[in-house]
């Protein structure tokens, strides 16, 4: 319905993602341009170089995955390209499914709901 005004709650919360969509550009404007000037144009993963308009397709990683930790010395950035970067996060997730001892060829033994009826029974405050 095309005629229809947006509630204003619709219009406050579009507000609030717009700001923080631009903080977010801003923050990561300024941590990109000090990665790009401390580190040469290319990916760290796959060694493709990166010039001209090419340029935007490199991205700056944060190595402990917080965007929050920005030391000026760049040692929790690396440059990937956005291929490298997306395999990077999709790693990352995958690592946090994977059973504790997954990798050392044991029998499955993990028990993801083990504690799940105690915190079922816990009320809330």
């Amino acid at each position: 319905m095309p005629n229809e005004k947006p509630r204003s709650g619709e219009n406050e919360r579009d507000r609030i993602i717009a700001g923080a969509r631009k903080n977010r550009e801003l923050r990561e404007q300024g941590y990109r341009e000090q990665a790009l000037n401390l580190f040469p144009p290319v990916c760290g993963r796959c060694r493709r170089e990166f010039e001209g308009k090419k340029l935007r397709e490199l991205t700056v990683h944060h190595k402990n995955h917080n965007h929050d930790d920005n030391p000026p010395d760049g040692s929790n950035w690396e440059l990937l390209c956005m291929y490298c970067h997306d395999n990077e996060h999709q790693q990352h997730q995958l690592e946090g499914t994977k059973a504790p001892d997954a990798d050392k060829g044991s029998p499955a033994t993990y028990q993801p709901f083990a504690g799940l009826e105690d915190l079922l029974k816990k009320k809330l405050p």
